[in-house]
């Protein structure tokens, strides 16, 4: 399929994943709606101020979206976080509403306010992680919001049945992003050494999986693409090698 002269929402669209995707499919002729929080960093075709967690932002962005576009063929539900690495009875109320507020409720918002004006053939990308296929410790609310949404991506492929909109998640392992960063609340040293001695993806080979998907033939439906650095098996082993 080709992409020249569609439209498409990219949200978590100032870094990372987000950022990649963004200048892919700009690449491809797309024109993009950026939506992030931090807005300044959004290179975008048009940059608008997103918060997924709350629900009068993301009203508000989804109305100039359509308002710009006319409509909408691609949907990247990409925003999301997680916070801490801890056993859960040293887990909090505030880690855990944030991170399921966003990881969860956003995308959930998101989806909801953006179909009506998804076109025929249109298309709706969900970024999903290894950690919603397969549990490892000291990451319970993120491992719990990942899950979700791989439920309710089935659960929507089922309500759109036989309507002409196709449905991806695509579930990353280890990516070298400020995820860790946010994970670990600012601290670089223990974010940098998640990535240390693994070669870890990057958020340009992510964007490939989601164009790749994004380019099938109208009538084919990449249901789930999974990808993982090579020396990641799942999100609790990593062979790393020795400095």
């Amino acid at each position: 399929m080709k992409l020249e002269g569609k439209t498409a929402v990219v949200t978590g669209a100032s870094s990372g994943i987000g950022a990649a995707t963004v200048r892919q499919l700009r690449e491809a002729r797309v024109c993009v709606v950026g939506g992030a929080r931090r807005v300044e960093r959004v290179e975008a075709d048009i940059a608008l101020v997103l918060d997924v967690t709350e629900p009068e932002s993301c009203a508000a962005f989804v109305n100039e979206a359509v308002a710009q576009l006319g409509g909408i063929d691609i949907l990247f539900n990409n925003a999301g976080l997680a916070l801490g690495r801890y056993p859960f009875w040293e887990s909090n109320e505030e880690d855990e509403a944030r991170v399921l507020h966003t990881n969860v409720d956003g995308v959930m918002r998101m989806t909801r306010l953006c179909l009506p004006h998804i076109r025929d053939e249109g298309h709706i990308v969900f970024m999903g992680s290894i950690a919603g296929r397969q549990a490892y410790p000291n990451g319970a609310s993120y491992v719990a919001s990942k899950f979700a949404v791989r439920g309710f991506v089935y659960a929507l492929r089922e309500d759109l049945l036989g309507r002409p909109i196709r449905i991806t998640t695509v579930d990353a392992g280890l990516v070298e992003t400020e995820f860790s960063i946010v994970r670990f609340k600012g601290d670089v040293e223990t974010a940098d050494s998640v990535y240390a001695g693994i070669d870890p993806i990057t958020p340009d080979e992510v964007a490939d999986c989601v164009m790749f998907a994004l380019t099938r033939p109208a009538h084919v439906n990449v249901d789930e693409l999974v990808i993982k650095t090579l020396r990641q098996s799942s999100g609790a082993r990593v062979v790393r090698r020795e400095e």
